[in-house]
């Protein structure tokens, strides 16, 4: 079993990595000029990035 600081680090790692991926997501998407898709509210959205 991995200790509770193993898992807060392992966990802030995740999601600096996720934030990365979102910031690289909405540089691809204005570099292509494209509609970024979203949920909200159960609706679907397209919004320009």
């Amino acid at each position: 079993m991995k200790n509770n600081n193993q898992a807060v680090s392992e966990r802030d790692k995740i999601l600096q990595g996720m934030d990365k991926v979102y910031d690289n997501l909405l540089l691809y998407k204005k570099k292509k000029n494209s509609d970024l898709v979203i949920c909200r509210n159960g609706k679907i959205l397209r919004i320009k990035p």
